[in-house]
């Protein structure tokens, strides 16, 4: 899928990607994955639904759903670039992402964020009703 706005394109095809922006990203600036390896991150493109953020030609933001499409979805390495940030560009990216056929009607979305609750508080996200029930496991390195 895809949406266009003035120079701008949110796409789902993943042949697209420029993997080097996405992995130096992911890797050397995003709090979450820091030194990912550039394998890991395509992998994990192709097994989720992932969306691109272009400006012409360029790559300048990524987000992806890991997802079975019926019940559940996570949302995760969400980025705009930091010389993009401050344009409307991430909300919109956000925006395209709700809107995919494939996420509607699920039961459940979850993320976890340090810095940008209000953006997704927009789309409806708050923090969880029974946080005792939410669990996680960790790989020790």
């Amino acid at each position: 899928m895809q949406w266009t706005r003035d120079d701008y394109r949110v796409t789902t095809d993943v042949d697209a990607f420029d993997f080097g922006v996405v992995h130096r990203y992911l890797s050397e600036v995003a709090y979450w994955s820091p030194g990912i390896a550039r394998a890991k991150v395509e992998r994990a493109a192709r097994h989720s639904l992932a969306f691109g953020l272009f400006k012409g030609e360029r790559q300048i933001g990524y987000a992806r759903m890991i997802t079975d499409t019926a019940t559940f979805a996570y949302l995760a390495d969400v980025f705009v670039l930091p010389e993009h940030q401050g344009a409307g560009l991430g909300k919109w990216m956000i925006e395209c992402v709700m809107a995919h056929p494939d996420l509607q009607g699920l039961r459940r979305m979850m993320l976890v964020t340090s810095d940008a609750h209000g953006l997704y508080a927009h789309f409806g996200f708050k923090a969880p009703a029974h946080p005792e029930r939410i669990m996680e496991r960790i790989a020790r390195s």
